[in-house]
C-alpha cells in the first residue's frame, strides 16, 4: 500500500541538526512528527510551521514502549523514520554514576531505535518507498577514551543499521548517517575550535546542512541500504 502522505518521524529535533532536518524536510513539502525532551523555541518554530512535536523521553523502556503507542494514535504510516535523539555524556573517572550514564546512552542510542523499529515497521510498510535512517557518529571508527560508553552505544546504532537492512529489504532501506563535527557551541573557545578543525583534511565548520543532504540522498536514492555514510570532513585521511 503506498502513502503519498506519510509523514516522516525524526527524533531529538528540538534544537541544533535535528531541529534543520526538520525544517527543510517541511520546506520540501513533507508531513512531520518530531520528539522533543524538554520546551525549546525549536520546538516552538516547527509546531507554528505545521509540524507535530511529541514529547519523548527514551531513557527507559518503559518511556519507550509509551511513546511507540502515542505515536500510533497520530498516524497509521510513515514515509521514514530518522533517528536523530542524542546524548553525550563522559565518563567521570571516580565511579560514580558512571552505570547509570551508560545505561542512559544504550537506551537512547540504541534501545529507543531497536524498539521503534520493531514496532513500527508495519507503519512504514504502509509506504512506497520507505526508510529508516541512523544518525550515528564517527568517533565510533577510532573509539574515543574520554567517551566510552557514548561510542560504544553508537557504534551499536551502526550494527543495527546492519541487522535491520537485512531484516527489512527490499520494502524498507535501512542505512545511516556517521558526521564528524558540525557545529561549534556558542562557548567553545578559539584554541579548542582551531584544534577541532585541525583534525579534518577540509578544515571546516560545515554546519547542519549537509546532514540534510546526506538524509535527502538515502531518502532519494533507490539503491542503497545498509550503508552508513562518513560526513566527517576527511578525518579518516587526515
Amino acid at each position: 500500500m503506498t502513502s503519498p502522505t506519510a509523514p516522516i518521524l525524526i527524533t531529538g529535533a528540538g534544537q541544533r541538526v535535528g531541529l534543520h532536518c526538520a525544517q527543510r524536510l517541511l520546506e520540501d513539502g513533507h508531513r512531520v512528527i518530531f520528539t522533543y525532551r524538554s520546551e525549546r523555541p525549536g520546538v516552538k518554530a516547527l509546531r507554528d510551521l505545521g509540524a507535530l512535536g511529541l514529547h519523548a523521553d527514551f531513557s527507559s523502556e518503559a518511556s519507550i514502549l509509551a511513546f511507540i503507542t502515542e505515536l500510533k494514535t497520530h498516524t497509521e504510516s510513515l514515509r521514514a523514520i530518522v533517528h536523530n535523539a542524542s546524548e553525550w555524556l563522559a565518563e567521570t573517572g571516580d565511579g560514580d554514576g558512571e552505570a547509570e550514564a551508560f545505561s542512559r546512552m544504550f537506551n537512547i542510542h540504541m534501545l529507543a531505535p531497536y524498539l521503534i523499529n520493531l514496532h513500527c515497521a508495519q507503519l512504514l510498510q504502509r509506504s512506497s518507498p520507505a526508510d529508516i535512517i541512523h544518525i550515528s557518529d564517527d568517533v565510533t571508527r577510532k573509539g574515543s577514551s574520554k567517551h566510552i560508553g557514548y561510542c560504544a552505544s553508537k557504534a551499536g546504532l551502526d550494527s543495527l543499521t546492519l541487522s535491520f537492512a537485512a531484516r527489512y529489504a527490499p520494502s524498507i532501506k535501512v542505512n545511516g548517517i556517521a558526521p564528524a563535527l558540525l557545529l561549534f557551541n556558542p562557548d567553545d573557545d578559539a584554541a579548542y575550535r582551531a584544534k577541532a578543525l585541525a583534525k579534518s583534511a577540509l578544515g571546516i565548520e560545515p554546519g547542519s546542512e549537509v546532514i540534510y543532504q546526506s538524509l535527502r540522498y538515502l531518502l532519494d536514492n533507490p539503491y542503497v541500504t545498509g550503508t552508513t555514510l562518513t560526513v566527517n570532513g576527511g578525518r579518516h585521511v587526515k
